[in-house]
């Protein structure tokens, strides 16, 4: 995977979860627990417009990310998409192991052991995949503006 094809891709990602989640903002009032709704609703769109920032300075400002970090920043899109799953999943199974400020304000009891699994298995990775993301990201940046303060210096 090139820098290129791998920016184009979390682009892509990025956009669709942003459509994914204006589409879901119809959902909340016919789930039983809307307030969760409305947070999957937010995720998608949060996460889409992450994603299409961390694509345009992936593809536009000067960095020296790898293709390796790219394919991160792909893989972190892929498993952002089961998180927001999970969560649009949730304001039908009110899961409230995971999110436990949102599930109280929604009112939500809690669900099946497998439901509860489903929510925590799918934000774990997900969050590691952002926060690595980012990460390497500026890594990326700093280690480019060093490289040219150096190539600069008298």
């Amino acid at each position: 995977m090139t820098i290129q094809t791998g920016g184009k891709q979390i682009l892509l990602h990025g956009l669709a979860l942003i459509l994914a989640g204006l589409v879901f903002g119809f959902a909340p009032p016919l789930t039983p627990y809307p307030r969760l709704a409305l947070g999957a609703h937010i995720q998608f769109v949060t996460n889409g417009t992450l994603f299409v920032v961390l694509a345009m300075v992936v593809l536009k400002v000067p960095h020296r990310a790898g293709p390796k970090s790219v394919l991160v920043m792909v893989v972190s899109a892929w498993l952002t998409w089961f998180m927001a799953l999970s969560e649009a999943a949730n304001a039908w199974w009110g899961a409230n192991q995971m999110l436990p400020i949102a599930a109280k304000q929604a009112g939500a009891t809690g669900a099946a052991a497998w439901q509860e699994a489903v929510v925590k298995l799918c934000h774990l990775p997900a969050a590691l995949g952002l926060i690595l993301s980012v990460t390497l990201l500026i890594i990326g940046i700093v280690k480019h503006r060093a490289a040219t303060e150096s190539e600069t210096a008298p």
